[in-house]
């Protein structure tokens, strides 16, 4: 019983300590799981991935209780679909630009889908789906863009929001990557400062990671063309 107690006390001061310092444990958490996930051995990255976004997607939702009543309305579902391929649209266009002005936009392009070519494609597509997509939402947008807002008001705390999170891509070196983080970032967070709800936005990311890794990249990985 007793160690039961301690234990449950243990759990308890976590949960105060994430509710009162979500951002600033979030943020170090954050950045520490981007880097091991994407400086460890390749053919592990979807394994790290989806650990990370267990991880950071857990944490969001032990500090903002709110996060536990999200509902998917049709409404949502429609305005997940529809923002998922409007950004799609945006990314065929960055690609097109990417290579045009970065002397390595083609290059760097082509290792980002090769992350699309480490496994088998439903299991991918339901890491994708089911975790690393709602998870990401949940902490980004969630927890760190609310609680920027909640204390900078609406346009600066979107805007560290997106900040935040092309930032947490710096580690990987990839100048087409961070760019490509940010932008959808910014839309994403654009979103979630205009109110969409977080069931949209879930939708939203979940259905843009499958299509553009899996259901129709944007380009050719550049393993193979």
């Amino acid at each position: 019983m007793a160690d039961s107690n301690g234990v449950q006390a243990l759990i308890g001061r976590i949960g105060g300590l994430a509710r009162e310092r979500g951002l600033e444990v979030g943020l170090a958490a954050a950045y520490t799981a981007f880097a091991l996930t994407f400086r460890g051995p390749k053919r592990q990255f979807w394994n790290r991935m989806t650990g990370t976004g267990l991880a950071l997607g857990g944490l969001a939702l032990i500090s903002e209780e709110e996060l536990h009543a999200i509902r998917l309305t049709p409404q949502d579902l429609a305005l997940g679909l529809g923002s998922a391929a409007a950004l799609y649209g945006v990314f065929v266009v960055g690609d097109r630009l990417a290579r045009a002005i970065l002397p390595r936009g083609g290059e760097e392009i082509g290792a980002i889908y090769d992350l699309g070519t480490l496994g088998e494609k439903l299991d991918l597509g339901l890491r994708l789906l089911l975790v690393i997509g709602p998870a990401e939402e949940l902490f980004w947008r969630g927890l760190v863009q609310k609680r920027l807002i909640g204390r900078y008001g609406r346009l600066a705390g979107a805007l560290l929001g997106t900040a935040a999170y092309g930032g947490a891509h710096i580690v990987t070196g990839n100048v087409t990557l961070i760019g490509a983080a940010s932008v959808a970032g910014a839309f994403w967070g654009g979103l979630h400062a205009l109110g969409a709800p977080m069931g949209a936005l879930i939708v939203s990311h979940a259905v843009w990671d499958v299509l553009t890794f899996l259901v129709a990249p944007i380009a050719p990985p550049s393993s193979g063309s």
